[in-house]
């Protein structure tokens, strides 16, 4: 039978989860600018850890929660209803899918001295891959470069929205090493310590999304990076020499999953504002919760957030059993960037002018999200990829069911 029960303990850590979130996190937003960002956070982060709320997707002999993929799919959609989930339990982007990394594919010294501080929350890690040109998404055309001398590597190149470099400890440069390689063979991952003159921030970048001191001190920003004579010691390769690529696709592989995850979140809260705003006016002497066109709208907000919860219920499914979820990550990474934006512009419309305003977090969530369609590959990469899997899957089989979820049936 198809059962879609969840497990009373992943009920109950969703549970746990949400209450602290909206006990803690939500009404610490508040004090945001008017209080030093470490002492919020630490009080939330002494909060959780003490809750045993913390690295929910680590395994418990390196001290996190050792969650399967739908227990964490399930805390996820909790945490990113507000902007300090994440952080507060040492689970924030860029950082997490890098934690990953180090924990499946680096060494025991790459562990011990790295891995180790980033799981108790004393470092920052962000991922320096992203170029300007020529490649754009396609991550084999990256230009920067890394020669042997010696027993270190000597880095040069340029790198465009290494997302919390300013905030940042430590930074996973990918170079490329062997350019006589074939194409998926030639880069390497670089594991730096920073501040380091050879990896200089020349500036955050002024994206769409609204920022200020409070975004910038967060780590929400995404800085252009100039590396010159970079030295890093061999010992700090990532993966080994040649692996940097798949090193990419499989931390990416997660940062999508949990930019949807937390999409879902985001298009909650706002769905709960908007309802909760229109049951609380009125328009010609009719309440505007009444009117059957706020009702649709409403109701397609619904629909959107059925289908994104579904998707990502799927895909922790396959992960629990082990089965390829490339496709199914690609689809839902393109849908459920789509579906945060539709429901967020729906809920600033139901909002009025007011929603306009900054006096609720619609207008900055409605700018920030726009970089949803972009960031971990552009909507058109992967709707080209899923596509050619979709003739991929006819050619093979007579039929696209295993290319549209339908290799379960």
């Amino acid at each position: 039978m198809i059962d879609f029960e969840i497990p009373d303990d992943a009920k109950a850590i969703r549970a746990k989860v949400r209450e602290f979130v909206h006990d803690h996190c939500i009404p610490a937003e508040a004090d945001l600018g008017n209080r030093p960002l470490d002492d919020i956070l630490g009080e939330l982060r002494t909060k959780a850890r003490a809750e045993g709320l913390w690295c929910p997707f680590i395994p418990t002999e390196h001290g996190g929660m050792g969650l399967g993929p739908l227990a964490n799919a399930l805390v996820q959609m909790e945490l990113g209803e507000s902007r300090l989930g994440a952080l507060a339990l040492n689970t924030q982007g860029p950082d997490d899918a890098t934690m990953l990394s180090l924990l499946q594919l680096g060494t025991d010294y790459q562990r011990d001295k790295y891995l180790k501080p980033l799981l108790n929350g004393e470092m920052r890690i962000c991922y320096s891959m992203t170029e300007k040109e020529p490649g754009g998404a396609d991550a084999t055309g990256l230009q920067t470069t890394a020669e042997l001398d010696g027993d270190h590597y000597v880095l040069n190149g340029e790198k465009w929205f290494s997302s919390s470099a300013s905030v940042a400890d430590l930074a996973v440069v990918i170079a490329k090493t062997d350019p006589d390689a074939e194409r998926h063979r030639q880069f390497s991952a670089f594991i730096v310590e920073l501040p380091n003159p050879g990896y200089e921030i020349v500036r955050n970048i002024d994206v769409m999304g609204y920022h200020d001191e409070i975004t910038d001190s967060l780590g929400a920003t995404h800085a252009e990076v100039k590396i010159n004579n970079l030295v890093v010691p061999q010992e700090n390769i990532l993966g080994g020499r040649g692996g940097g690529f798949d090193m990419g696709q499989h931390r990416l592989a997660y940062g999508r999953l949990r930019h949807g995850m937390h999409n879902v979140a985001r298009a909650q809260r706002a769905l709960d504002l908007a309802t909760e705003h229109v049951l609380s006016r009125t328009s010609f002497g009719v309440r505007v919760a009444d009117r059957q066109g706020v009702q649709w709208m409403l109701a397609e907000c619904a629909s959107e957030l059925y289908m994104a919860r579904l998707m990502l219920l799927h895909i922790a499914y396959k992960a629990e059993k082990g089965m390829d979820i490339r496709q199914e990550n690609g689809i839902a990474k393109v849908f459920l960037a789509n579906m945060v934006h539709k429901v967020v512009d729906t809920a600033l419309q139901l909002h009025g002018a007011l929603g306009y305003s900054r006096d609720t977090p619609l207008a900055d969530w409605y700018t920030s999200i726009r970089s949803q369609r972009l960031v971990d590959g552009p909507d058109e990469v992967h709707k080209w990829r899923t596509g050619r899997n979709v003739i991929k899957a006819f050619e093979r089989d007579g039929t696209t069911a295993a290319a549209c979820g339908g290799d379960l049936l």
